[in-house]
């Protein structure tokens, strides 16, 4: 993303994390008169020991210097998680790793990942890489989800797919819920690359094509790995219950490995099974 940009997204973020932030949970009075919900400014610069002045140039995403250690303060005044402060350091120091991705560099799914993914026979598992495009996917992803071979391979992103096609909405429970999982795993990416025009190009395409991707995106979450309990409605296995589990694979290339795990409380891997053996 662009110097202004990133700006932009500074100031975005941090207002959504002070909206967050009920004022009696940090020791302050609800009080009768504030117009908007949760901390404000002056607030949140009292609990980080900074001036106000400071704290809204800083939120209103001018150009000014910050420290790591001011940044820290900032980020426990706004309750940040681990990943929600390493958002916050690479936005505001613009210390994001890495440029755009060339089309010869592009990930390649390595022998053992791939034998990895055959072994994982009761788990449908996908591979994907930083952009959040799909690179790999076992047979038990391609019944539960859709078969990724017929997709071609420039549409075949994850994000994208979850807004554009039918199957996908129709399939999780709470789909709003299932997304914003993703586009929490996206914006964590986000931050680290921002170097990559590629993400604002994208993020722009997707904010004009689908209503529902500029209200869940401006919620703000951020986090690299979230483990999550997932409900699916399948059209020919009906109820079927996973957990996510989200895993970076270590390496040159950055990869993401999304396993869902058959919950052993369920009748799930059983209709897998019977899922997996229709499609034969």
């Amino acid at each position: 993303m662009n110097h202004q940009t990133r700006l932009q997204e500074l100031s975005a973020f941090l207002k959504a994390q002070r909206a967050k932030i009920l004022p009696q949970s940090v020791g302050l009075s609800p009080g009768t008169r504030r117009r908007t919900p949760g901390l404000r400014r002056e607030e949140v610069a009292q609990l980080a020991g900074v001036s106000s002045t400071w704290y809204t140039w800083l939120e209103q995403g001018r150009d000014i210097k910050a420290s790591p250690s001011v940044l820290d303060a900032v980020a426990k005044a706004l309750q940040l998680t681990v990943d929600e402060r390493k958002y916050l350091h690479a936005l505001a120091l613009e210390t994001g790793a890495g440029a755009a991705l060339r089309e010869e560099h592009l990930p390649q799914i390595s022998p053992s990942l791939t034998r990895i993914l055959k072994e994982l026979r009761s788990c449908p598992t996908i591979i994907s890489d930083r952009r959040c495009h799909i690179v790999g996917w076992n047979e038990a992803a391609a019944n539960v989800f859709l078969d990724f071979e017929q997709i071609p391979y420039e549409q075949r992103n994850l994000i994208r797919l979850l807004f554009t096609r039918k199957e996908l909405q129709r399939l999780a429970v709470n789909w709003e819920h299932f997304v914003s999982g993703f586009l929490a795993i996206f914006r964590a990416y986000y931050g680290q690359f921002v170097e990559d025009e590629w993400y604002e190009q994208f993020l722009q395409e997707m904010k004009g094509l689908h209503p529902d991707f500029q209200r869940l995106w401006e919620e703000n979450r951020v986090s690299t790995a979230p483990e999550v309990l997932v409900e699916f409605r399948h059209a020919k296995a009906g109820k079927m219950l996973f957990h996510l589990t989200s895993l970076q694979v270590q390496g040159d290339v950055d990869l993401r490995c999304s396993i869902y795990t058959p919950d052993p409380h369920s009748s799930t891997e059983a209709k897998l099974t019977q899922l997996m053996g229709m499609a034969k």
